[in-house]
This record gives structure tokens, C-alpha cells and sequence, in this order.
């Protein structure tokens, strides 16, 4: 058994968190931090959690945090985790950061986020990017960034193909439920805003694209999308494939095969990339939000258009779980030597 701290205990990931590890066979939950809600038992705030919690909030310092944890989970606003990481981990704990302030390099960081870094150590740290899927090495880590939720369903989608050499550019265009932007009500959260409307919003400058790009390592432009719905995030990716002559032999691969691919043979690179990857499930139609919806899982399917050097695939992710909290306990699990499942191991709610 092991003791995990969370710090923002409050908004939608540290609830989830909470949520969670409250089923998690091997874990307890040691404290969790809200400076709003400080003295308040838990599941006062949050009915849904009684009586499944009886801890209350606590606004206690880092350094006592870290004596009374193994893992700590940060569930705070991009610019703050890095008040916390240094102290945590000079005194021993092992740090998930559900923010950004780990997951890029300081100059970009700095420049995407405009705001200094203030962990002058941070590229010594070395961060794990964690989607356990593509970075076995998160089970050595002190210190895992989880990913954006965003990233996740986008990277996870074409990674196969980008790891074939396949791929020339990709462009993202994702539609997300209104949890994706946090527990403060906004403009574009307001129900007669949002309500049968679907809203665009930085539209070719969203911070996440930073880190599609460092993970794909190819070019990639990104369109978010707000829906009507509170979770879920479904992702729409237009791969145009490498092509010597696009329109004699269109979707001819660097490979040198020199024919076009068929279904059967990228449905081949993806079963074998993803081979033995609990939480990717390959369809053979269309993923939905309705099929993810609270749970772990991560679903992709595609379509090869006939004639052209685009392949259109589509992932769909709960954004709150695989796009967040679930996917920090997945890490979690790795970097405890779990089972990979252990606490996330349940099928979705539909309706």
C-alpha cells in the first residue's frame, strides 16, 4: 500500500484523482490541499464522494506533503506547479504534474506560456513525457508530466503511422466537452453560449500544439473546438502520407513499397505498435465519446481515401481520465510496478 498526496484537490482533476484512487486496491490517499475548502471534509464539498472519503482539505506546506506521501499527484494552474516539484522531491517524494510546467523544454515553455520558469533545475529533473504507451521510461521517473488532454488523443491517433516514416504533415481538428475547460465558469461555459453551439477558440495558436509537435516530430496544425457536452474529447486527423508522385501513386509510403497501403495493412501498424496496450482499442468503424466516456480508454479508428495521400484517422478519449487523472494514475501504477490497470480496470457509462 502506498500513500498518495494531491495538491489542488478541488477542481476537476483533483476530484477525479480523488475519485479514483478511492477504488484503487493499493493505494490511500494521505492528504489532499484546497486553500478554499481548508477544514472542510472532503465529501461535504463534493456529495458524490460520501462516504467514500472522510478526509477534510488541508492547506498544509510542501514539505510536510511530501513527509506523509510516496507519489503526489499536482492537480494546480500551469504556473504553479513549480512552486511545489523542487520541495517535493528534495525531500524524497515521487512527483506527478498534471499542469504544463514540466512537459516542455524551459525556452519553450517560457515563450508558449509567457511566463518565466521559475525551477531554475527543471531541465535536470528530467520530466518523463507521460503517455506510458510511447515512454516505457516512466517507470523509472521521479518526476512524470502528464500530458495535455488534447495531446493525448491526438498523439495517440497517428503515432503508428508517424513511427512508420509515413507521414508528411497532420492536421488536428478536435472537438472537447466543457469540463476540458476547468471548474471556473467562463464565456464560452455559460449554457446559453454553449448550449446546440459548437465554438472554435484559438484557432491556430493553442498552447498544446507544442507539445503534438514535440512528440510527432512532424508538421502538425490544430483547431479545438468546444461542444455541447461535459466530457470527451474526439479528435479528427487528416494524415497526408509521403508521396514521391501524389497523383500516379498516390499514398505511396517512404517505405519503398511502392504501392498504395490498404486497410489490412495499416490496421497491421497499428495492432502491432499498440500490441499488448490494455487501454488502446482499435474499431473497426468510428470511435465515440459515448463508448470512452468515463473510463480509460483510448479508441481509434480510420479511413483511407480512395485516389489522394490522406488517411482520416479518429480517436476518441474521456478528457478527464485518459486525458487527465486516469492517465496519472496509469503512470502511477507504472512507476510502482502495478499492474498498469490496477484502479482503472472498468468499462464506460452509456448512456
Amino acid at each position: 500500500m502506498i500513500k498518495a498526496g494531491i495538491i489542488g484537490g478541488a477542481g476537476y482533476t483533483g476530484l477525479e484523482l480523488i475519485r479514483l484512487l478511492l477504488m484503487h486496491p493499493k493505494v490511500k490517499i494521505s492528504v489532499v490541499t484546497s486553500r478554499r475548502y481548508k477544514g472542510k471534509p472532503i465529501s461535504d464539498v463534493n456529495p458524490h464522494l460520501f462516504p467514500f472519503i472522510e478526509l477534510e482539505y488541508e492547506d498544509v506546506d510542501t514539505k510536510e506533503i511530501a513527509d506523509r506521501s510516496d507519489i503526489v499527484f499536482v492537480a494546480v494552474p500551469h504556473g504553479s506547479a513549480m512552486d511545489y516539484v523542487p520541495e517535493l522531491m528534495a525531500r524524497g517524494a515521487r512527483v506527478i504534474d498534471l499542469s504544463a510546467d514540466y512537459r516542455l523544454k524551459k525556452e519553450d515553455y517560457e515563450r508558449i506560456y509567457k511566463r518565466e520558469h521559475k525551477d531554475k533545475d527543471k531541465e535536470k529533473r528530467g520530466a518523463v513525457y507521460g503517455l506510458t504507451e510511447l515512454h516505457p521510461e516512466v517507470a523509472d521517473a521521479d518526476l512524470v508530466a502528464n500530458p495535455g488532454c488534447y495531446p493525448t488523443g491526438a498523439i495517440l491517433a497517428v503515432t503508428p503511422l508517424v513511427k512508420e516514416g509515413m507521414v508528411n504533415q497532420v492536421i488536428f481538428d478536435a472537438k472537447s466537452g466543457i469540463s476540458g475547460a476547468g471548474v471556473e465558469p467562463s464565456e464560452i461555459s455559460h449554457f446559453p453560449n454553449l448550449a446546440e453551439n459548437i465554438i472554435p477558440y484559438q484557432v491556430t495558436a493553442h498552447r498544446h500544439v507544442a507539445e503534438m509537435r514535440m512528440e510527432l516530430r512532424v508538421k502538425v496544425s490544430f483547431t479545438p473546438h468546444v461542444i455541447p457536452s461535459i466530457r470527451g474529447i474526439l479528435t479528427t486527423a487528416h494524415v497526408f502520407l509521403n508521396t514521391k508522385e501524389a497523383k500516379t501513386k498516390p499514398l505511396q509510403s517512404l517505405r519503398g513499397r511502392g504501392a498504395e497501403p490498404h486497410n489490412e495493412e495499416i490496421e497491421g501498424i497499428y495492432k502491432q505498435f499498440y500490441e499488448g496496450k490494455r487501454f488502446i482499442r482499435l474499431k473497426k468503424g468510428m470511435p465515440s465519446l459515448s463508448s470512452v466516456r468515463g473510463t480509460n480508454f483510448c479508441d481509434i479508428g480510420f479511413e483511407i481515401e480512395e485516389k489522394s495521400n490522406r488517411i482520416v484517422v479518429i480517436s476518441a478519449i474521456d478528457n478527464l481520465i485518459k486525458g487527465g487523472s486516469g492517465q496519472a494514475i496509469q503512470n502511477m501504477n507504472v512507476m510502482f510496478g502495478f499492474d498498469e490497470g490496477e484502479g482503472l480496470w472498468f468499462p464506460g457509462l452509456v448512456p
